[in-house]
């Protein structure tokens, strides 16, 4: 994948799009692909993202292709979630109705001013479960001119209250199932509350449909720099922080995390692929995962019978392309995975701040215990502990600069403005250091490592294993 230059080949993009679970970089990762890929038809060359020229205002280019060339263009395959497909008209229309809703409402604003028909940067919370009716509530609040904060089904009250009134939510969607806990949620923020309106799938396609496919002579852009997406981090190193995400950060990144199920995997591999060389339609060729996934698939892939490890290996092997990201992988993991499936499993490294930024290469040396090289756009320094620089091989915290860089931390301009140093670069926390041939190896966090004498444990591999 590359960053900031987000052209691909058709057949690259041509896997099924299955909508992840609750983490938020998961869930707006699949956003991004579903919304931003518009396939053979929704643009004028063929498997071809938007040209440079367009990309400012990718999603307003997507509605109005939809828009404007009508059935051919609306009925390619946007979506496929739980054995059922949504296309580009369907999906647009139920964003449209979003909008609509959003912009009839009285919400809070920024700037407590509201233009017509524009939310002028009002926050919406998106409560929903992996669905259709989530991607189009996060399109629905873009065209409104929103701010979509995406809402984790897991929290409890008590955080999704703090995000909430951290966000300064104005309102929440949410999916009919989870209305009743939300309503009470939304009258202790003082946020109003609305239902997301189902997306209907090709099944059930309705006339509405085409009647709500946009309005074709508005010209509805957004600035490079506006936010569109607070995504909340882990709070692992205090209270969760709001990541403010600009249209231009998003436009930067394309990336797919699929649902996860030990069983269900394997038997999408098996179908996908039921004989050598024979792939169905709709095959998933792209899987993406994180070293506890790939363990646990190791774990499934040891309890079949030999006959069934024979077909699950054989059609595992024929994706075109599996990678792992989220934490270092296990150089044993790796190894048993490509004894077991061929597949060299590809390592890069990326946050919620800037999404990918390193990775080994598609085409190329995959170094086990690495995460790659930088993307072409992406730079990198890293800074000492006495704050000098070392890029070549030293150790040090990981310091990035990329397109897809965050805006800031919501509502915490200490906390951001310690969070970059001279020249933009973003520190990462993660300590790293360089390989010989340039690869990077992620240590572990900045703060967690040890310094003797100038000298870090990681230097010492036989005192660490000692220490341990």
């Amino acid at each position: 994948m590359r960053t900031f230059k987000p052209v691909f080949n058709r057949y690259q993009l041509r896997f099924l799009i299955t909508l992840p679970t609750t983490p938020l970089q998961s869930l707006s990762s699949s956003l991004f692909t579903t919304a931003f890929y518009c396939g053979d038809r929704c643009c004028s060359q063929p498997g071809r993202l938007f040209s440079s020229a367009s990309r400012n205002n990718l999603l307003m280019e997507l509605v109005k292709a939809v828009a404007s060339k009508g059935a051919a263009t609306g009925q390619s395959i946007a979506i496929r979630s739980e054995e059922k497909s949504y296309t580009y008209l369907q999906l647009i229309s139920s964003a449209w109705r979003v909008s609509n809703l959003l912009c009839n409402s009285d919400l809070k604003t920024v700037d407590d001013l509201k233009g017509n028909k524009h939310l002028a940067g009002a926050r919406i919370g998106i409560v929903a479960k992996p669905s259709p009716e989530f991607v189009a509530g996060i399109l629905g609040t873009w065209l409104s001119g929103g701010v979509a904060v995406p809402l984790a089904l897991s929290y409890p009250e008590a955080e999704l209250l703090h995000v909430m009134n951290d966000s300064d939510v104005s309102m929440i969607l949410s999916t009919e199932d989870h209305q009743e806990p939300l309503k009470t949620v939304a009258a202790k923020s003082a946020a109003q509350f609305s239902l997301l309106p189902l997306v209907s799938s090709t099944s059930e396609s309705t006339e509405s449909d085409e009647a709500h496919n946009g309005e074709k002579n508005v010209d509805w852009s957004f600035p490079d720099e506006d936010p569109a997406l607070i995504l909340y981090t882990s709070g692992t190193t205090g209270k969760p922080k709001g990541v403010v995400h600009t249209h231009r950060s998003i436009l930067a990144q394309v990336e797919f995390m699929p649902k996860f199920s030990v069983r269900g995997i394997w038997q999408r591999w098996r179908e996908s692929y039921p004989a050598k060389d024979i792939k169905i339609d709709n095959a998933i060729t792209v899987f993406t995962g994180v070293p506890t996934m790939y363990t646990r698939l190791i774990q499934g892939y040891e309890a079949m019978d030999p006959e069934l490890q024979a077909v699950s290996a054989a059609g595992a092997g024929q994706l075109r392309l599996m990678m792992c990201g989220s934490s270092a992988l296990p150089l044993p993991v790796m190894q048993q995975w490509e004894t077991i499936t061929g597949h060299r499993l590809l390592e890069r490294y990326g946050m919620t701040e800037f999404v990918m930024a390193i990775s080994n290469p598609l085409k190329g040396e995959r170094k086990g215990g690495t995460v790659g090289k930088p993307f072409p756009g992406v730079q990198v320094k890293i800074l000492g502990e006495d704050g000098t620089e070392d890029d070549k091989t030293g150790v040090g915290e990981l310091c990035i600069k990329s397109p897809s860089l965050f805006k800031g931390y919501w509502k915490l301009p200490k906390v951001t403005e310690d969070s970059f140093i001279d020249g933009g670069f973003f520190k990462t926390g993660d300590a790293v250091r360089v390989d010989e041939d340039g690869y990077y190896i992620i240590l572990g966090r900045e703060y967690m490592l040890v310094y003797f004498d100038s000298l870090s444990l990681c230097h010492m591999p036989l005192l660490l294993r000692a220490a341990i």
